[in-house]
């Protein structure tokens, strides 16, 4: 197996916090349990409260009911971990930042959305800002070489260099890991996947009942996440979730239950669906608006469904849906550091694009994503043109580029047709 010891660089949401506390007073970091969140706050905090610290957790609950700005007292940028314990701290920071009138006094960290936001009044505009984390890159693990940058390729994408360092073996492990900071630097590559099994457990067991205090089937919830892996990528309604689970399970289940279960597992970031872009087009061609189906990252998928390395080596269809889901973690990054959001496009007639990344000035770039070898990257450019044709360039801008996002493949390098291939182990933000 690939090596687990990996030398990884600064997490890019740490750039990203520092910009955004010197413009807010404060800054709400989300995302999955376990993705580094208290990490990197820690790494920007002048003073603490872990809310949920097990000495004190009664006593800070008592205090937010009773004298709640004594929880805010400490030096700038002061860490409130677990924030969500305790929601009215929403409107008493928020009344803090109006008084004191600075920037950068408070972060907040969270795995989950409050379950009871009866207590939060204001929605915090102009005083918040929001910093969604996810688990990490291969750019950030230090397993891409990071010679093409998804940022500059909006402003000039003449050339494209880079060699790629990962075999398919690696990608293959790579899926299988995740971008979990415990699972780096493990002995061994055993212990490396192990954390992942350990995270589906504690998901299905507990953290999707624990989110809201709906007591929720830990059966019913593997089942579930089974049929939301076999689904990656696709944009499957609920009644077809409710059919795939019925017919690889026998199991009785309503389209309520089901949209309870998907709603939790959005509340803790284990899912993240992708919404549609909507382009001007020269034809009136209807664009399906449904979300594209994913996990945050592909390990959950692994491990939802039993599988490992060589089972992905063995089975290419599977391995490149799951390698999908990887490329659009990392896209997801690199994109939010270059202003911008990821979104899917299809067509009623079945014309689609895997990823298109959309900058908040009107720029975006077309991304197509497959394993490699010849007939996928052929048939990714294909699918790049037709959409490009058919693109009112009168009503927006050109596309700033259109990629092929491999697996594998030696080099990236740019096409006689100007379409770009880069495996993702030469992609960074």
């Amino acid at each position: 197996m690939p090596e687990t010891n990996f030398k990884y660089r600064q997490r890019i949401a740490d750039i990203l916090l520092e910009e955004k506390l010197d413009a807010m007073g404060a800054v709400l970091i989300e995302g999955p349990k376990a993705c580094g969140k208290t990490t990197t706050a820690e790494q920007h905090a002048k003073s603490i409260l872990y809310l949920d610290d097990p000495d004190n957790i009664n006593q800070n609950l008592q205090l937010a009911e009773t004298n709640i700005k004594r929880l805010l007292i400490g030096e700038t940028p002061r860490l409130i971990d677990e924030w969500q314990i305790a929601p009215q701290l929403w409107d008493a920071i928020r009344f803090e930042i109006d008084h004191r009138k600075e920037d950068g006094l408070f972060m907040l960290t969270g795995s989950a959305v409050p379950a009871d936001d009866t207590a939060i009044h204001h929605t915090g505009a102009g005083r918040f800002a929001w910093l969604t984390m996810r688990p990490m890159t291969l750019w950030e693990t230090g397993e891409s070489s990071g010679e093409v940058s998804l940022g500059d390729l909006f402003s000039h994408s003449e050339t494209v260099e880079g060699t790629n360092p990962l075999t398919m073996d690696d990608v293959a492990f790579a899926i299988c890991r995740g971008g979990w900071p415990k699972s780096l630097n493990k002995k061994t590559p055993k212990a490396a996947l192990r954390q992942v099994t350990e995270y589906y457990e504690a998901i299905t067991r507990s953290d999707i009942s624990r989110v809201d205090g709906v007591e929720r089937d830990e059966l019913r919830a593997k089942r579930l996440l089974r049929s939301y892996a076999r689904l990656q990528g696709a944009m499957s309604s609920i009644p077809t979730i409710v059919a795939d689970m019925k017919a690889n399970e026998q199991d009785k289940i309503s389209e309520a239950t089901v949209t309870s279960y998907i709603n939790a597992l959005k509340k803790i970031f284990v899912i993240e669906d992708m919404p549609a872009w909507n382009p001007n087009l020269r034809s009136k061609t209807a664009i399906r608006t449904s979300d594209t189906r994913y996990f945050v990252d592909p390990s959950i998928a692994i491990a939802a469904l039993g599988i490992g390395p060589n089972d992905l080596l063995n089975d290419l269809e599977t391995m490149g849906l799951l390698f999908e889901t990887l490329c659009v973690r990392d896209l997801r990054v690199y994109a939010e550091a270059n202003d911008g959001n990821v979104f899917h496009f299809r067509d009623k007639n079945g014309l689609e694009c895997d990823t298109v990344v959309h900058l908040r000035n009107g720029s975006y770039g077309l991304i197509e994503i497959k394993l490699g070898g010849g007939t996928g990257i052929e048939e990714g450019a294909s699918n790049l043109k037709s959409l490009a044709e058919k693109i009112d360039t009168t009503k927006m801008k050109a596309p700033s580029f259109m990629m092929v996002l491999t697996a594998v493949g030696q080099y990236a390098y740019k096409r006689s047709d100007n379409i770009l291939v880069v495996p993702i182990g030469c992609l960074k933000d």
